[in-house]
């Protein structure tokens, strides 16, 4: 099969032959009919991300596709099926606190760095290898719809992990930190999915925050990026969730503003990049009885309600404007991912 592999970071992406994958015992085979390309592909491929890679390596993270075989232990998964296939790939012996990696994309610690060299290679290929519980059933489904379901999940379920953290209500207001990113903005819209009556937006970019106005309409205040009484001033009453995308150029300050608008027994989730520590007042946390949580990813029962979401009409994939490359243009696929904007995607299409 013909595969997009990283040879050394700085290197292009080579379009090449690799041997076909064969399914084992917990796994299964699936045809890549899309893979979504991130926006910062160009900065992984480059290093300067800095992720732990073990080289070569094809790279892409999640799939949509079709079963091609299964291993002997599936008892539900068909050859044929439609699913989705999530790149969080979790190590089976210990279930408390299970070594990580994302497939095809990065690693965390040794653990992540060994399940990489077992199944590490990513969706940017003709045909993908997942553990079984990686793939998950989508029912009846209209191949048209791949590029954007597999352009949707790939933003959208990190803030989705966010929020089941936060355990968001209906009728609750939620402020995303980071609201005009690419993380941030698909989280506006899962905030709006899950029932938030508003969503709290704070940004620098004004030509992205007049968007999510236009985009989603009155359930959505924005706020020209200022401290915490900006944030709380745009607010229609008391702020129940915060949820912090950003990114790690945006420094520790924004992330404590943000997390001070938060009500009494108000819950903060942090899942962005900033590298920096945050000091928040101790005596606040505790006479406020806030709740701050970290939380990396999302858990593997995500990928199922996130599926119902979008089935139930509530998260609209037609919002996600995606262009379709081929496999073998990978590279002006990474170039023009680095250049899109919020809602707009690039997948490639095997």
């Amino acid at each position: 099969m013909k595969a997009a592999v990283l040879t050394r970071f700085g290197a292009p992406l080579t379009v090449t032959t690799v041997p076909d994958p064969v399914p084992g015992t917990g796994e299964v085979l699936v045809e890549v009919v899309a893979a979504s390309v991130i926006p910062y592909t160009d900065e992984v491929i480059a290093g300067s991300r800095g992720f732990q890679l073990n080289l070569p390596i094809t790279l892409g993270a999640g799939a949509v596709g079709r079963v091609r075989a299964v291993g002997p232990d599936a008892t539900r998964l068909r050859v044929g099926d439609w699913v989705l296939c999530d790149p969080t790939i979790r190590s089976r012996d210990d279930a408390l606190t299970p070594d990580i990696m994302l497939q095809g994309w990065s690693a965390r610690g040794d653990g992540g760095l060994h399940l990489q060299d077992y199944v590490g290679n990513g969706s940017f290929a003709e045909q993908l290898l997942v553990p079984t519980e990686n793939a998950v059933p989508l029912g009846a489904f209209d191949r048209a719809d791949a590029g954007r379901l597999a352009a949707a999940a790939t933003v959208c379920l990190v803030p989705y992990g966010g929020l089941l953290a936060a355990e968001l209500q209906a009728g609750e207001t939620v402020l995303i930190s980071g609201a005009t990113g690419n993380f941030g903005s698909a989280g506006v819209a899962m905030a709006l999915a899950m029932g938030a009556a508003t969503v709290i937006a704070p940004g620098r970019d004004e030509k992205m925050l007049a968007e999510l106005e236009n985009r989603f309409g009155r359930r959505v205040r924005t706020v020209r990026l200022g401290g915490t009484q900006e944030m709380l001033d745009a607010a229609p009453g008391p702020i129940d969730v915060v949820l912090d995308l950003l990114p790690p150029s945006a420094g520790n300050e924004p992330v404590r503003q943000a997390a001070m608008t938060v009500r009494e027994r108000g819950r903060v989730v942090l899942m962005g990049g900033v590298q920096d520590d945050i000091s928040l007042p101790y005596r606040w946390l505790m006479r406020n009885s806030i709740t701050l949580r970290g939380q990396w990813l999302h858990p593997r029962t995500a990928n199922r309600s996130f599926i119902e979401l979008i089935k139930a009409g509530l998260l609209d994939l037609n919002q996600f404007d995606v262009t379709e490359f081929a496999l073998d243009d990978i590279a002006d696929a990474v170039d023009h991912a680095a250049t899109s904007g919020r809602f707009t995607a690039t997948v490639i299409r095997p």
